[in-house]
């Protein structure tokens, strides 16, 4: 049995990562000349972030080094414990490559020791719904095995929606070009967008009007809420009224469902900028994105 851990991108809220007893790795973000490591909430000051970016902070995200995962293991090998880490999007980051580095690294002096990484092929609390099922397996006494067999299946079904309130954010940190970028802030375009099976971002479906998006994503939890076993985590980038607005649109059609209404953390909220709302739920199957001639 392998100590399991997460990271931060997968924005699973402090208390819930305590309660569950799952170790965090802190990714780090930086603004106004100073690197912080988000703690999943515990000491983050939201509001400074998120007016930091308003006021034109341009907040940027990094890999961990390899020496920093070479400490982070280390902690755990050289108390002959093994690893079992629920990740965010490796398709999104190369952080990975510098874990795996460290490993390589770490394989001379702890040869019996190992790492296994889950890829959740998602991030924020598409990931973060994903780490808090292993813990769930793993607190009821599933070994390794049993918890990546059940992830692999759970994976395929953790369902992704948000918008974004200005498509530049999205520019900068690489997500959309220029072009689209601009047209979309000309005509008020307010694609949804999703993360596809591969664990990349793409579009889900182009909406005008924020209210109008808030209504398609609430119909995507409706028509697709598998049931009230899992939490319908709806979250808001410094936006609380619009995150309010879309949980009460799904409350009005699914009474039973269990929302949990939680900010978006400083690492995804670089990237995609105050103002955002999404919603993450589990599904029969992920949301199919546009396809690429139509986006």
């Amino acid at each position: 049995m392998s100590v399991l851990i997460c990271d931060a991108d997968g924005d699973l809220w402090y208390t819930r990562q305590e309660e569950l007893g799952v170790d965090c790795i802190a990714m780090p973000y930086s603004y106004g000349g100073e690197v912080y490591y988000y703690d999943l909430g515990k000491n983050t000051d939201f509001k400074k972030f998120y007016n930091a970016v308003r006021n034109g902070e341009v907040p940027t995200t990094m890999a961990l080094n390899p020496d920093e995962y070479v400490e982070i293991l280390e902690k755990y090998f050289s108390k002959g414990e093994d690893v079992l880490y629920v990740s965010f999007s490796h398709a999104m980051s190369a952080t990975f490559d510098h874990l795996q580095t460290a490993l390589n690294r770490l394989k001379d002096k702890y040869p019996e020791r190992k790492c296994t990484v889950f890829d959740t092929k998602s991030i924020c609390l598409g990931a973060g719904i994903q780490m808090e099922y292993a813990a769930e397996l793993k607190n009821a006494g599933a070994s390794d095995e049993e918890i990546l067999a059940k992830l692999t299946e759970f994976r395929d079904r953790s369902s992704v929606y948000f918008v974004v309130d200005d498509l530049m954010h999205l520019k900068r940190g690489g997500r959309l070009s220029g072009i689209a970028a601009f047209a979309g802030t000309l005509l008020s375009l307010k694609p949804i967008l999703t993360i596809d099976e591969k664990g990349s971002l793409k579009v889900f479906e182009k909406i005008t009007g924020k209210r109008k998006a808030l209504r398609k994503m609430a119909d995507s939890v409706i028509a697709d809420l598998t049931g009230t076993e899992y939490s319908v985590y709806v979250l808001d980038a410094d936006c609380p009224e619009d995150g309010d607005i879309l949980a009460q649109m799904i409350r009005d059609k699914r009474p039973e469902a269990k929302i949990v209404r939680q900010t978006v953390g400083p690492i995804i909220g670089s990237h995609c900028g105050p103002g955002t709302v999404g919603v993450i739920f589990i599904a029969d199957r992920r949301p199919v994105p546009l396809a690429a001639e139509a986006r």
